[in-house]
């Protein structure tokens, strides 16, 4: 199973995968910064199912090992794809499910560059665990199919709450999770590191 779960540099085969998609013109990172995960995961139903992330060095290791260890214990993650498969819409991303890191953009409503566009937060399960704020005096509920997981009083599948083995391990690595740091937003899927630099 070890040999299932690796990272590499980006090589050119990766390269021509992300080359203005996530890593678009722009992006403050050099390559040699950004490396290639290879997981295991387990859908609902328990199959297995292989995954690919791209993140930043400095959580490459920690990565994996949390993948490694949801994988032993069967947690469910529905999808790991690099969200170049859907051209880097962030939105098309989430709305299928599919769980990502890397992919140069900027916080919603922003002009910052997101943690994601420095390879330092991992989106898990997004369509269950959406993204909510209010803009404007508007609710925002990212991605937009996902209104029916807002409440999280509600049990579904998928959900991410701070007891389980999701959180505890992503904490346990220095992660911060979206769903509990700040008072006027909630980004339930939502893992990061600070930047240090």
């Amino acid at each position: 199973m070890d040999r299932a779960f690796y990272i590499s540099e980006i090589d050119e085969k990766i390269f021509a995968r992300i080359d203005g998609k996530s890593y678009k013109k722009g992006c403050p990172l050099p390559l040699d910064e950004l490396r290639y995960l290879h997981v295991l995961h387990k859908d609902l139903s328990g199959k297995t199912l292989e995954g690919e992330l791209i993140c930043n060095v400095k959580i490459a290791e920690p990565l994996i090992d949390i993948f490694t260890k949801l994988y032993a214990e069967n947690y469910p993650i529905e999808k790991i794809r690099l969200i170049d498969e859907y051209d880097a819409d962030d939105e098309l991303s989430m709305r299928d499910n599919n769980s990502s890191c890397f992919n140069f953009r900027y916080v919603s409503f922003t002009n910052r560059i997101s943690l994601h566009g420095y390879g330092l937060a991992v989106d898990i399960n997004p369509l269950y665990n959406p993204y909510i704020k209010t803009v404007d005096g508007k609710k925002i509920i990212a991605p937009d199919n996902s209104a029916d997981f807002e409440d999280r009083t509600k049990n579904f599948p998928y959900k991410i709450t701070e007891d389980d083995l999701c959180c505890k391990l992503f904490a346990a690595h220095g992660f911060i999770w979206g769903g509990n740091c700040w008072d006027d937003e909630k980004d339930y899927q939502h893992f990061f590191i600070e930047r240090t630099n």
